[in-house]
């Protein structure tokens, strides 16, 4: 089936952490930590529409400048998600300027930014070019669970971490995975156009199958017809995961193997090899190995490593023969939705009986 997101790194694994999610249909794409944005270009990143920051230090927050560079002059809105202190670190990045240029006849650009925490949103404020970008307090909207953003085809979703500050790990869930099937369509004397995306968020959101679609001017058509026919296919959404700066510790690994549990695809950290686990856990990143674990236990289809230590330039075929290990370091016959157990494995002197 067709996939609704592409996923990619945006830079080498050895670099600022980033993940962009380019949507395939619509000039829409999303990111996850604004670090080193220079690999992608300005049509790439006027495509953003939103932004889910981990932390702000500087290999995650450094491209905000280039982002808003690029979007000044256009009537656009970027939304910003990320942990407390977000909303100020904005503020700062845009209080660095002098805007005297700025006024009500400048291009409507509007940055929207709300810090998140597992209690709701706080701070939720607004910063317009035709302002100056002059702070405005909004009405913080609620939160359900730990869900940041609810689109109609897609949820954002997050999980608070421990990094020596609050750090965020996030998942893209779509909703319903909906493919048209061009010959069956075909079939029913109707061509591919604009419309299917109304009769795709019809499907999505479990309308009625008596629900009627107006393809052209002088045709109609019923949800229930689509589906019957197989002109329109449905199957699970994908879950992509990406989960970076994290102390391995009971907690953390409790909260992010159930962000991830299941996904289809996992990005994670990976930055150390295990021979330095306590200068990885001194500085409250992963080992290799721990990444491959978490991997395992959350029972991914596919997994990534990502920002990997400059230390080990040279030696990443030693990060991922690590990584790898420990991702299949259990029995291929083991079911897949296992409920979770003890590693039982000396290295890392931790159990996990109480996971979800």
């Amino acid at each position: 089936m067709t996939l609704l997101i592409q996923p990619r790194l945006v830079n080498d694994p050895f670099s600022d952490a980033g993940l962009l999610l380019d949507f395939r249909f619509g000039n829409r794409a999303m990111l996850f930590d604004i670090g080193d944005l220079s690999p992608l270009s300005p049509r790439e990143i006027l495509r953003v529409s939103h932004v889910f920051v981990s932390h702000m230090h500087m290999d995650h927050f450094a491209g905000f400048d280039r982002l808003l560079r690029l979007f000044l002059y256009r009537n656009r809105t970027v939304h910003f998600f990320g942990p407390p202190g977000l909303t100020a670190a904005v503020q700062a990045k845009l209080n660095a300027y002098t805007w005297n240029l700025l006024d009500e006849q400048s291009h409507d650009f509007m940055i929207a930014a709300c810090d998140w925490t597992p209690g709701g949103f706080h701070h939720c404020r607004l910063f317009r070019a035709r302002s100056g970008f002059a702070r405005e307090d909004t009405a913080s909207t609620s939160a359900e669970g730990n869900v940041l953003l609810d689109d109609p085809d897609f949820r954002v979703e997050a999980a608070m971490l421990d990094h020596g500050v609050p750090c965020l790990a996030f998942a893209f869930q779509e909703k319903i995975r909906v493919n048209v099937q061009k010959p069956q369509l075909e079939a029913l004397g109707l061509r591919v156009g604009p419309w299917l995306s109304e009769a795709k968020r019809a499907v999505r959101r479990g309308a009625d199958p008596k629900t009627t679609l107006a393809p052209t001017a002088d045709r109609h058509i019923s949800v229930g017809e689509l589906l019957g026919a197989g002109a329109l296919r449905t199957g699970p959404g994908q879950r992509i995961v990406y989960a970076t700066d994290l102390a391995f510790n009971e907690a953390n690994l409790a909260r992010v193997v159930a962000l991830a549990h299941g996904a289809n695809q996992l990005f994670i950290e990976a930055g150390f090899l295990q021979e330095h686990r306590e200068l990885a856990a001194a500085k409250r990143h992963l080992t290799a190995a721990e990444a491959g674990t978490i991997a395992r236990l959350a029972g991914v289809e596919h997994a990534v490593p990502m920002h990997f230590s400059p230390r080990y330039l040279g030696h990443e075929d030693e990060l991922r023969a690590e990584f790898m290990a420990d991702l299949v370091a259990v029995s291929a016959s083991q079911p897949r939705d296992e409920e979770y157990q003890p590693l039982g494995n000396s290295r890392y002197d931790l159990r996990f009986d109480h996971l979800p």
